[in-house]
């Protein structure tokens, strides 16, 4: 038994994972998990750095993280750092800032192993569950993940669109207009088109989606009250509900979204653009699984993640 943290940096959140993890056995169990919204990835689609204050929230959340640790009794720490720090050109500032604060040199990994760690994540409790092949999409700030496969993952690609990078980027009216909403469909239907030349979305027997734009339409389409993970994770819903949902999300202002119950503030702004490319991207995947001869009729929610699969990783080493 191994006493680890995972850290996952991304362009909103980051977030903490504090397990003990049973390699032998197969068995994590959670101690401590918890998130915090910090926007990393504020401006950098527009600017190509780092912003001074978020990196200032980031590193502050560190800190913090770092305490958890620390009182827990941590053995080995892995923070894996994703988009924003992978697109920034003052990355180099965020390194560092992360080694003064944890005493961990943060990992900025690449689209394909994010999408892996993220497959581990996701199919380490699904499998048996639910038939594979899996399509597991991670759908972050700054990009999205797709990986393919069974046991281990066969195929996977990296695509740069993400809740906070087609705010920034299209999204900007409250709410948005058909011009914005038709930019940003384009943007995402480009890289599908490049995605599924990589990975063969016709293929998926079961599609699973990860993240908080996930979690968070999944909350609004079982029409829960307040957030709840343990309802969340694992749903099955129907492929119309999640589009319904998605719909609905997109086309609300900021005052009805932060209305709804389940809904992080630090999501408020950004959930359109990641309802969008939910919509999009399950919308695909319906499509090119009807025309490999198959049907996709529901979509399955998972609460584990990336972090997870970072949490793994690290009994590991």
């Amino acid at each position: 038994m191994t006493r680890v943290a995972a850290i996952d940096c991304g362009t909103n959140s980051i977030r903490l994972l504090v397990a003990d993890v049973d390699v032998e056995a197969g068995t994590l169990t959670d101690l401590d998990r918890r998130m915090e919204v910090v926007r990393l990835g504020q401006g950098v689609d527009r600017t190509g750095r780092i912003a001074p204050e978020a990196l200032a929230r980031t590193l502050d959340a560190a800190r913090r993280y770092g305490a958890v640790c620390e009182e827990l009794g941590v053995e080995r720490i892995r923070f894996v750092a994703t988009s924003a720090s992978r697109d920034a050109e003052n990355r180099a500032d965020f390194v560092d800032g992360v080694r003064d604060a944890l005493g961990v040199e943060p990992e900025v990994v690449e689209g394909e192993e994010e999408a892996a760690l993220s497959f581990r994540g996701a199919t380490g409790v699904l499998a048996g569950r639910h038939p594979g092949p899996f399509l597991v999409v991670d759908l972050g700030g700054g990009s999205t993940e797709l990986v393919l496969g069974t046991g281990s993952p066969e195929a996977a690609y990296s695509m740069d669109v993400g809740c906070v990078r087609l705010t920034e980027r299209h999204l900007r009216s409250d709410p948005p207009t058909a011009a914005e909403i038709a930019a940003a469909r384009a943007d995402v239907a480009a890289a599908l088109d490049v995605a599924s030349g990589v990975v063969p979305l016709g293929k998926a027997v079961t599609l699973v989606g990860l993240a908080g734009s996930v979690t968070t339409v999944t909350a609004h389409a079982l029409g829960l009250a307040e957030y709840d993970p343990a309802r969340i994770d694992g749903s099955v819903l129907p492929v119309g509900d999640v589009l319904d949902a998605c719909d609905d999300l997109l086309a609300r202002d900021r005052a009805s979204r932060a209305a709804l119950g389940f809904m992080h503030p630090g999501r408020v702004d950004v959930i359109g653009a990641g309802a969008l490319v939910w919509h999009d991207v399950v919308a695909r995947v319906r499509d090119d699984v009807a025309a490999a001869g198959a049907e996709l009729t529901q979509v399955v929610t998972s609460e584990h993640d990336i972090l997870d699969g970072i949490a793994w990783s690290a009994a590991e080493r």
